[in-house]
């Protein structure tokens, strides 16, 4: 992320996320953002508030872990990168839209409590779905064999 191109967002979300797979099996998921701006008018003292909405999309196992998280309303923390994607319209129009490409999702605790659990790393390999892998009867012997640098009793950070 230190490509100069660095967004932190905190907003509600405005759409239950979608969750998606390409071609290849691999997980996207992409909601809405609503981030509220309030100010006082100086000339009226009146308070004024302006509304900006994102449309975020994130990748793999946050994209599984968003979509069974995340919920219309949600309050969340969004740090990622924007990115213009552009296409074609059947019509031939073309078109093009700047989205949020999530790196970090979180939850928004100053009005809220969350209860967050880890899910087990998985590998690679391990293909789509929410299994977290194998059960541990049929785990392979060493760590670097299950595809990651860690124990299964060590923690990835």
């Amino acid at each position: 992320m230190s490509n100069g191109n660095t967004v932190v967002l905190v907003g509600n979300v405005t759409r239950d996320p979608e969750l998606r797979f390409t071609p290849t099996g691999q997980a996207t998921t992409s909601f809405g953002l609503a981030v509220n701006r309030r100010w006082q008018n100086r000339q009226t003292q009146e308070w004024e508030e302006a509304v900006s909405f994102f449309d975020v999309v994130c990748w793999r196992e946050m994209a599984e872990n968003a979509a069974e998280s995340l919920a219309r309303g949600s309050r969340v923390i969004v740090t990622g990168r924007l990115e213009q994607r552009s296409w074609e319209t059947a019509e031939g129009d073309k078109r093009s839209k700047i989205e949020v490409v999530a790196d970090e999702i979180g939850p928004s605790l100053r009005w809220a409590t969350a209860q967050v659990t880890k899910n087990e790393r998985r590998s690679p390999g391990d293909g789509a779905g929410r299994s977290a892998g194998p059960p541990p009867a049929e785990r392979p012997a060493t760590p670097a064999a299950a595809g990651g640098g860690y124990g299964y009793d060590e923690e990835p950070f």
